[in-house]
């Protein structure tokens, strides 16, 4: 088969190439690109003769797609496929998988990175610190004995939810499906968002996550909460978040997703408000997540090439 790497996968060209060696055999053709163009005209011509492509988190659309005759499978080396066009690739018998598992850790890490500036105004400390300023006014609260909520209780929420129990907080946890978890209490949405003091979100991005957090969502949360996002950006309505946090309807916001990948707008109005820490969809990106992906990744090539595909979405 041939087999086509769309862009780096964020570890050396060398380690990669030795963990697909270990799983796929060098009989198949494999041709990794060092660079990450991402217009339709060179996407085209990269796939267009491959069986499998393997690509991160840009749009892969049909136009290119129905241009690649002989292409098999997608491996998409993401947790999310929305950037992939699922209907086309139904309609054509084309295998998506995806590498669910390899940023739990790295996402969960910076949840609590982002609860932390918040809570402890650490950011703004450090330019007081810089500019001869005191504790003045930035005195924030402990993560101890809040209530922290989640939307969303898939491998990352429940890391979440593991981690924010040995902060020795009261988890409260929306999950669309029924799910156990000791010390922790399952309820329903609308409880979580008006209980909690922390609401981290861990949804994917559906028909049903677009726009789940809005006006009203937002409205029954308590004045002091902060809002954390590092799932996908649609599940936020961001004029609805930016209304919020400039009314005080909620005190601060921690978001690393947007409506598209960075980079953005500098003019962006979110960005022009003091109580929002925004990073650019940074949550899922660490080197022991990178490796970790490659590993999956070549398990997933392993696994189609051997006709039994894994981690399949479709």
């Amino acid at each position: 088969m041939k087999i086509v790497f769309l862009e780096p996968l964020g570890i050396s060209k060398e380690l990669l190439k030795e963990k697909i060696n270990s799983k796929v055999s060098t009989d198949n053709e494999i041709i990794y690109y060092d660079n990450r163009l991402t217009d339709t005209a060179t996407l085209i011509e990269r796939s267009k003769d491959a069986d499998i492509v393997v690509l991160s988190n840009f749009p892969y659309k049909k136009e290119v797609i129905e241009q690649c005759p002989n292409l098999k499978a997608i491996c998409v080396a993401f947790t999310g496929v929305d950037h992939i066009d699922m209907d086309y690739c139904h309609e054509k018998n084309i295998t998506v998988c995806n590498c669910a598992g390899y940023s739990t850790v790295a996402v969960a890490d910076i949840v609590f990175a982002m609860a932390i500036n918040l809570a402890r105004n650490i950011i703004k400390c450090d330019e007081k610190c810089r500019n001869s300023g005191t504790k003045d006014g930035l005195v924030g609260f402990e993560l101890e004995g809040k209530n922290f909520g989640i939307i969303g209780c898939g491998a990352i929420g429940s890391r979440v939810a593991q981690i924010a129990k040995a902060f020795g907080c009261n988890v409260y946890v929306y999950n669309r499906s029924p799910k156990a978890m000791e010390g922790v209490i399952f309820t329903d949405m609308e409880t979580v968002l008006k209980v909690s003091d922390i609401v981290s979100l861990h949804v994917p991005q559906n028909k049903d996550t677009i726009n789940l957090i809005g006006e009203h969502e937002l409205s029954l949360m308590k004045k002091s909460a902060i809002l954390i996002n590092t799932a996908r950006g649609p599940i936020v309505n961001e004029e609805a978040l930016v209304n919020a946090l400039k009314t005080k309807e909620i005190a601060g916001a921690g978001i690393d997703v947007f409506d598209r990948e960075p980079p953005l707008d500098e003019n962006k109005e979110l960005f022009k408000l003091e109580n929002v820490l925004v990073t650019p969809h940074i949550a899922f990106a660490t080197q022991q997540a990178f490796e970790k992906r490659a590993d999956i990744v070549a398990e997933n090539l392993k696994a189609i090439i051997d006709g039994k595909p894994k981690n399949v979405i479709i």
